[in-house]
């Protein structure tokens, strides 16, 4: 009898059909969506805030709801119960970001006819998140899968690291995460950035993403300046971006200055911790290093913005 696997994250519904078991996935997330296909499968959760809102509405909505002791998501139940996963796989990583483990556990806590194991996830790194897949593979009982999937990723990434292993050149890149409030982004984009032959600013690899001032980015001046707001896509972010250019001093800034201001797809690539975040380092060489990398993701993955 097939396992069935139900997932509430996009990123563990990458890693699940990465290891070659899209076949047991009956169930997803509300924001799962890539592979395309995914799409098809019932949604198992619901946003507890409408779509559309601004970047500042959003944060208002989801301090408003935490405050309250409540759910940023919601599991739908009932779905949960006709589809009787044996898997189900959430995160403890952000209460923002996905269903959380405990969301998960209430919701199957004497409500389904049988035992389902539940995954949580929590990548700080990109070591953890390679753990992670790890992790789902050995419980998955495809670990031949997850080694060969690993085994691929870190060539990937060793490629990047030998291409820039005698490079002197490290500019400075600050990763903006949220437009309004101000956010940078933490957890493993820095290490990212380091592998990709640059120097993260204002943020440290294994800590959350910070709230930072603007002021902050002026007194860093960095070479790069990267927009990649969270669960964004590069259309969606250009909708705001008069956020950041009418702020005061920014056309001041070095990397204004020097025509090395960038917007990437953090919805697709930087904020979900599977297997395309080796998509996203690949994309970080790129924009820090242009002359030694050409992947192929300007257009998609990124665009120079222009002023």
């Amino acid at each position: 009898m097939q396992t069935k696997i139900v997932s509430l994250l996009p990123s563990a519904t990458e890693i699940v059909c990465a290891l070659g078991l899209e076949n047991s996935l009956v169930g997803r997330s509300h924001e799962c969506d890539y592979p395309e296909w995914v799409k098809r499968l019932p949604v198992c959760s619901e946003a507890n805030f409408p779509d559309g809102m601004s970047s500042l509405a959003i944060d208002v909505k989801v301090k408003e709801i935490l405050a309250d002791a409540l759910s940023v998501y919601t599991v739908k139940k009932e779905q949960v119960k006709l589809l009787a996963p044996d898997f189900m796989i959430t995160q403890a990583q952000c209460e923002v970001c996905a269903v959380s483990l405990t969301e998960v556990e209430q919701a199957l806590e004497n409500y389904l006819d049988k035992e389902a194991h539940i995954i949580s996830l929590q990548p700080n790194s990109l070591n953890d998140i390679f753990n992670d897949m790890k992790t789902i593979a050995t419980a998955l009982n495809v670990t031949g899968a997850g080694d060969a999937l690993l085994e691929e990723l870190n060539e990937r990434v060793d490629i990047i690291r030998h291409k820039l292993k005698f490079s002197e050149s490290k500019p400075t890149v600050a990763c903006i995460e949220w437009l309004e409030p101000m956010m940078v982004s933490g957890n493993w984009i820095p290490g990212l950035v380091s592998i990709a032959g640059g120097v993260s600013v204002l943020a440290e690899e294994g800590k959350h993403s910070p709230y930072i001032n603007w002021d902050d980015i002026r007194l860093n001046d960095p070479d790069i300046l990267l927009v990649m707001p969270c669960g964004f896509s590069i259309e969606r972010t250009l909708k705001e971006i008069d956020l950041l250019l009418q702020l005061p001093g920014f056309t001041e800034l070095k990397a204004v200055k020097n025509n090395r201001v960038y917007i990437a797809d953090g919805n697709q690539y930087f904020n979900r911790p599977g297997p395309r975040i080796v998509d996203s380092i690949e994309i970080l060489a790129e924009i820090i290093h242009p002359k030694q990398f050409i992947f192929g993701y300007e257009g998609d993955g990124w665009i120079k913005f222009a002023l």
